[in-house]
């Protein structure tokens, strides 16, 4: 698998260096294996030779990029099985999610990036003006351990829809699928320098692309704390930042809801991929009056949960991705316990029966105030606070009242209320009434949950810089 190699300049190559780290499967706490760590001399290899690249590759034409997108998205078909199962190694997803959802998303993604460059607009007239969309350049991409083939793919496939070069920095912590996505990237014939992954940590190989000064733009996903750094880390060079960070998601459950369908869903939205994802539904917001009545409801859901093996067909939650988050989930229960919240589901400690792994217990709390702990940080395990409010009015001001701006949620019978609700929300995507998900909508968030956009048109956009050029046409 290269595990001791970067992929540079259509090659695979040793590094620079001699550092290495463990990758750990959290299910059992022991090492699959180790990769080899990147160093700035390994970025500035990468960078070189997509800077080399972007020339001709920027002028492909649309026709070889869809042909080419398309080339990886059957790629993915042959090596759909190996992907999940390291998917389900490396970061702990249970097998069938890891399948069905972490997989799956890559040829998603890749099926509405086609669609999109289909018809995109990259040029328009303004008079005599011809305004166009031109590649931006070189892209330094960052990508989390969580969604490790959602996120690159969301990265990768408008890079170069757009017609742009890139070096990819995926996780440490779940790095072996980006891996195998470079081999199909190469099998489907993205030319020399097109696309290039150097591993490593943040503070080494995150940094040296940030800063980098032939990088022109940085797409990042990740924790609001290593988004401010990623900025600053760029700011000299003045190029573009695109950041997808953090959420601390409301779930705002309206009067006339169908509370059974409402609270089961909403479960759902915050436990899956066992809540370690920015976009989780973790504070539930109800009625005063029906606040006892959905706890009830929300701790017999919580508890059919099952945890357990990744490798086993029934598991719906696997194990959280390090120790480092298995403590903090637990020190944020913790402050919950001693915040005065009701525990209605889950609590401390390890699931009965599982005594090695990084596993959690599926956790309600009841009668959460704004200004807990639980209820303002990003928590990314399991864990779903129940928020009462008196008026619909004061629910849109507690769910507002974040730090974050992401994801939203809203779920009602009158749906012109609901739509209400949802435009005084702030935040980049509220969904209402657990719609499908739509793939070409846009993915990003207000406030501190990051700038810019993913998936769709907009994605694409984010690659692409805009020029006029005046007196096209004669007048």
């Amino acid at each position: 698998m290269h595990l001791q190699q970067f992929y540079i300049d259509g090659r695979w190559v040793d590094p620079i260096g001699t550092g290495s780290i463990d990758v750990i499967n959290p299910a059992t706490e022991e090492a699959i294996c180790a990769i080899a760590l990147g160093s700035a001399a390994d970025v500035d290899r990468a960078v070189a030779a997509a800077k080399a690249a972007f020339p001709a590759y920027s002028r492909w034409s649309r026709a070889d990029r869809i042909a080419l997108l398309q080339r990886i998205k059957d790629g993915f078909a042959a090596r759909h099985d190996e992907l999940a199962r390291l998917v389900s190694q490396e970061m702990g997803a249970p097998i069938k999610m890891a399948s069905s959802a972490q997989v799956a998303s890559g040829p998603n993604h890749l099926a509405e990036m086609i669609k999109v460059l289909e018809s995109f607009a990259f040029d328009s007239a303004h008079g005599t003006t011809l305004v166009t969309r031109e590649p931006i350049g070189v892209c330094g991409l960052i990508t989390p351990w969580n969604w490790p083939i959602n996120q690159l793919i969301c990265k990768v496939a408008p890079a170069l829809a757009a017609g742009c070069t890139m070096v990819l920095k995926p996780s440490e912590l779940s790095p072996l699928s980006a891996l195998v996505v470079a081999e199909i990237l190469h099998d489907a014939g993205v030319p020399p320098g097109v696309f290039n992954l150097v591993n490593g940590d943040g503070p080494t190989v995150g940094q040296a692309i940030a800063s980098h000064p032939d990088v022109d733009m940085v797409s990042f996903t990740g924790s609001t704390r290593a988004g401010v750094l990623v900025a600053k880390a760029a700011a000299p060079t003045v190029k573009r930042v695109a950041q997808e960070l953090g959420g601390k998601s409301p779930n705002i459950l309206l009067p006339d809801t169908d509370w059974e369908r409402s609270v089961t869903l909403g479960i759902a939205r915050c436990f899956g991929n066992t809540g370690q994802s920015c976009s989780a539904a973790t504070r539930m917001l109800v009625p005063a009056d029906r606040h006892d009545a959905v706890a009830e409801i929300a701790a017999r859901v919580a508890d059919g949960y099952k945890v357990g093996s990744p490798e086993s067909e029934d598991s719906q939650l696997g194990p959280l991705i390090s120790q480092t988050q298995f403590d903090k989930v637990q020190r944020l229960i913790q402050s919950g316990i001693d915040a005065g919240a009701r525990l209605v589901a889950g609590g401390l400690g390890r699931p009965e029966g599982l005594n090695r792994g990084y596993y959690v217990r599926p956790t309600v709390f009841a009668g959460v105030d704004n200004a807990m702990e639980i209820a303002r940080e990003e928590i990314f395990g399991p864990v779903l606070s129940i928020l009462p409010y008196d008026t619909v009015e004061q629910a849109i001001e507690i769910a507002n009242d974040t730090p974050y701006g992401l994801n939203a949620y809203v779920q009602g019978k009158d749906l012109e209320r609901a739509r209400t609700v949802a435009r005084a929300l702030r935040a980049g995507s509220v969904h209402i009434n657990y719609p499908p998900m739509d793939r070409g909508a846009p993915f990003g968030g207000y406030k501190q949950s990051g700038n810019g956009r993913e998936w769709g048109e907009w994605g694409l956009a984010e690659f692409l810089e805009t020029k006029a050029i005046v007196g096209y046409e004669a007048a």
